[in-house]
């Protein structure tokens, strides 16, 4: 068969084939009396041949040594093209997220982008100090993609930088509010407990949803920073766990403070004075942590608090009754 019908039928060009003969990849087994190369049926299934193989990315110096190297077997071949192409295939996206996120910012000319493209390089930097001030320089004219934003605060470890994550966070506004509730569905407990922690300092309306939300979570953490930020938000819902956590001993003092903070109309201090009350009644409750109970009702305003107090001072543990009777006197001369 002649250089043209194999061209034709095996849809590589005679081009093509000229230089797989230059190569000595493919030798047409004879001539024609004029001089045509002839291709045999043989020569025909080495083209395919070939051409299968390429088309799994091999160079041509690779198809050679894969049909004539014995010892090129093709678990050694498929393995290195899976990491070749799993290499590729990461580079490639890792440059298409860094386009995508320099189009959100909407840049005006090549100097914002060139601006942009400073901060996302220093934001992946080594250096906790050139994170943090990419970080910080995130709200000036050319600010960072939210979508760079959220995903550097959700896998911050340094405190520093993650705290400046936090507020840059909080000055864009809403636009993060969903990669962020994302991240409290995370598999990672880590990453759930960044994501709650960023949505605390945010003070609109949608991430107090979010906080409301995070309560119901069964991830104790996650629940624990809701409550702290709902509590100074002035959510009653956060009440019970923030009462859990001055039993616990767990940031206790941070969850009394915001008892306080939701006491300060009458009906609220007297349900959550009624509601300390009644975890110092119950069994089981360990001497620490009635204790801690009884130093939370120092700050709850009202009737109820006081005459909880006036009980707990004749209380059988001396600690309870010496706490109860202090508060009392500090009250009393208020």
């Amino acid at each position: 068969m002649l250089i043209g019908d194999v061209a034709r039928r095996s849809g590589v060009s005679a081009r093509m084939l000229r230089h797989y003969d230059a190569l000595g990849l493919v030798r047409p087994t004879g001539r024609s009396h004029a001089g045509y190369r002839e291709y045999s049926s043989k020569d025909i299934q080495r083209i395919f041949h070939i051409e299968s193989l390429r088309s799994l990315g091999l160079s041509l110096r690779e198809v050679r040594r894969a049909l004539e190297d014995p010892s090129f077997t093709p678990a050694e071949l498929v393995a290195d093209l899976i990491r070749q192409t799993r290499e590729r295939i990461a580079a490639e996206t890792e440059l298409l997220t860094r386009l995508r996120r320099i189009d959100a910012v909407e840049p005006s000319g090549w100097e914002d982008v060139f601006q942009i493209v400073a901060l996302l390089q220093a934001l992946g930097s080594k250096s906790a100090g050139k994170r943090q001030s990419a970080a910080l320089s995130s709200v000036d004219d050319v600010p960072l993609p939210v979508e760079a934003l959220v995903e550097a605060a959700l896998s911050e470890s340094d405190p520093n930088v993650a705290g400046a994550l936090r507020w840059a966070l909080a000055q864009s506004g809403e636009e993060s509010l969903a990669l962020l509730a994302e991240g409290l569905g995370s598999p990672a407990a880590e990453v759930r407990a960044r994501a709650v922690q960023s949505i605390a300092e945010m003070p609109n309306d949608g991430a107090t949803t979010l906080l409301r939300e995070a309560l119901t979570t069964p991830d104790l953490v996650v629940r624990r920073h809701a409550a702290l930020a709902l509590g100074v938000r002035g959510v009653a819902d956060a009440v019970p766990t923030l009462i859990d956590m001055v039993v616990e001993g767990t940031n206790d003092v941070d969850a009394a403070d915001a008892l306080s903070a939701l006491a300060t109309r009458p009906a609220s201090a007297k349900r959550i004075a009624t509601k300390l009350a009644d975890r110092l009644a119950e069994d089981g409750v360990e001497p620490p942590a009635r204790r801690r109970l009884t130093q939370a009702l120092a700050d709850i305003p009202g009737p109820t608090a006081s005459k909880a107090l006036t009980d707990l001072s004749h209380d059988e543990d001396r600690e309870v009754a010496l706490t109860a009777t202090y508060i009392l006197g500090l009250r009393a001369a208020r």
